[in-house]
């Protein structure tokens, strides 16, 4: 590996916890670039923006060849662009579903492709996946169908790829976020999404960076989905 800073590519940016890991990484000396359909656009010599779907595979080509032409190399990808949308199963449109898979699994797909030919070529690197805990454990409440069927589908590839390309330097994981006090949140809705979690609270937007860097050390981590709910995903209770 390179004795030059590290780089991280991080999709979904823009705010909330996108824009919090965006911080995270920096202060870690890490050099960044941050994509979002919609970004500030910046060209420091920390950071590099760059706008647009990540789900379009023109955009992200720019995404990894932009890094790799700044700051040479891409060492970390952060697959944190998602959506969530809940609807009981019947109700579910076909414009749901082409949201849901083209933001969900195309916009994993595409910037993860290119940025293993990258890691391969460079000697290795880590891919963090951002899934649901509604993955393993469904509320009775919180209808979930198209969740599980694209964030169940990145927390099976990242044992698969993990798997595939374990003995050639690249690390994948994914973490699995509980309900996490961001601004998309109503005020309302506050009590009752914190009473989702054993812990009986939400999770906090630094409480995801926090596990995402503390994959990003974790050299001998490999195949995890680490669960940051509040015990969520143990069972009932």
């Amino acid at each position: 590996m390179s004795s030059s800073p590290r780089v991280a590519v991080i999709t979904g940016a823009s705010q909330g916890i996108g824009a919090a890991l965006v911080r995270g990484f920096l202060d870690r000396g890490y050099r960044v670039v941050a994509n979002s359909r919609s970004i500030e656009l910046s060209d420091s010599a920390d950071m590099l923006t760059i706008a647009g779907d990540i789900a379009d595979p023109e955009v992200a080509d720019r995404v990894i060849e932009g890094a790799v032409a700044k700051f040479g190399r891409v060492d970390t990808l952060v697959n944190n662009a998602g959506i969530f949308i809940s609807r009981p199963f019947t109700d579910y449109t076909e414009a749901d579903l082409a949201r849901m898979i083209s933001v969900n699994l195309a916009g994993f797909f595409y910037v993860s492709q290119r940025v293993v030919r990258q890691m391969l070529a460079q000697g290795g690197g880590h891919i963090v996946n951002m899934t649901t805990t509604l993955v393993g454990q469904p509320v009775k409440g919180v209808p979930s169908v198209l969740a599980s069927l694209t964030k169940g589908g990145l927390d099976a590839a990242t044992r698969s790829l993990a798997i595939e390309y374990a003995d050639r330097g690249i690390r994948v994981n994914a973490v699995a976020p509980g309900n996490i006090k961001t601004p998309m949140h109503a005020a309302e809705t506050l009590a009752a999404l914190a009473a989702m979690h054993p812990l009986g609270r939400m999770g906090e937007i630094q409480e995801i960076v926090d596990a995402v860097l503390y994959l990003e050390s974790a050299a001998f981590v490999t195949g995890e989905t680490l669960h940051v709910d509040g015990g969520a995903h143990a069972g009932h209770w």
